[in-house]
């Protein structure tokens, strides 16, 4: 048996399900409940959240055969263009992934991705020899301030690890940060910076509290806040800005290193404030329900919807009406 998102399962054909936003990417989680314990996660270690949780999304199981057979047609009729596989730390769940990967790889060219807790670069080493396009290495905590009080283990260690697989693997190294564990906008943005740098794709996610997770009465990040990182981030990673040249009050950012129309004009298309990580990856409703406040938008963003992620991200004399020809 293997989970899937429940997008997943609606574009593998497995289950019925209505959405205006359905996932590019097959997201496959294998392994049992996690034995690490971070606050956020309902897969943690002491978690009291539904085991069919990973962030708000459910996860429904299926014959392995079933869902490798779905992925494999789904790239051949274009409705996926890639496959994650979300592994938990518990036992034998990278092995099984391993074997996860060969399979698939038997039956499709999809290009895969691996989400999981490996210690070092040989083991990074050996998911890449066996198929994966990329490996991703989650910091998660923008920090080690926020790395301690929300994750077990070493930031040192994950940092440096991340440090040598990309130095290793050149563009094949992604990592995961989250807004909202309390870290500032400037710790958040030196970190993003840090891992441009290093090569290491990004993937952004918003702070999603679930309930039996230690973070179950948590608070998602404003949305200022959060599209402030997002266009950052954007800024940085196609070079046009610099952590360095921006402004930051009590860890706030306020001043971008661009112009107020260079950087309008650099974010009129809303390609910032869509889902970041690996190539067509999209995970819709991942941090928000459908109908409510959408932090990473999961495909092409209207006009409308352009015009408001600019307004909302409460920078220059952006706080009012804005207009971008359409």
């Amino acid at each position: 048996m293997i989970k899937c998102s429940a997008g997943t399962a609606k574009v593998l054909g497995l289950k019925e399900l209505k959405s205006d936003a359905l996932p590019t990417t097959a997201y496959l989680m294998t392994g049992e409940r996690c034995s690490n314990d971070c606050s956020f996660c309902p897969q943690a270690k002491y978690s009291g959240a539904r085991a069919d949780l990973l962030s708000r999304v459910t996860w429904p199981e299926y014959a392995r055969e079933a869902v490798l057979d779905g992925v494999a047609r789904a790239f051949e009729a274009n409705s996926i263009k890639r496959s994650c596989f979300q592994v938990t730390n518990s036992k034998h769940a990278l092995q099984e992934t391993k074997v996860f990967l060969q399979d698939l790889q038997s039956k499709s060219p999809v290009p895969i991705c691996v989400s999981c807790s490996v210690g070092t670069v040989q083991a990074v080493s050996e998911l890449i020899n066996q198929g994966a396009d990329h490996v991703s290495i989650a910091l998660d905590a923008a920090c080690e301030r926020i790395f301690v009080e929300n994750k077990a283990g070493s930031w040192s260690q994950k940092y440096r690890l991340l440090q040598e697989s990309a130095k290793e693997f050149p563009g094949r190294i992604a990592t995961h940060l989250i807004v909202g564990l309390g870290e500032t906008e400037e710790e958040m943005l030196r970190t993003v910076q840090e891992m441009v740098d290093l090569g290491v794709t990004i993937a952004l996610f918003a702070l999603t509290p679930i309930k039996g997770t230690r973070l179950e009465h948590g608070k998602p990040p404003a949305i200022d806040q959060y599209r402030r990182i997002q266009a950052a981030r954007y800024l940085i990673q196609k070079g046009l800005d610099r952590f360095e040249k921006m402004c930051f009050e009590g860890g706030k950012l306020v001043r971008l290193g661009l112009s107020e129309e260079e950087w309008v004009n650099a974010l009129a298309d809303g390609e910032a404030f869509r889902t970041s990580g690996c190539p067509d990856c999209n995970r819709p409703y991942y941090n928000e329900k459908p109908g409510g406040l959408i932090y990473n938008y999961p495909k092409p963003l209207t006009l409308e919807q352009r015009e408001q992620a600019l307004r909302e991200l409460n920078l220059g004399g952006l706080t009012g009406s804005v207009q971008i020809p359409d």
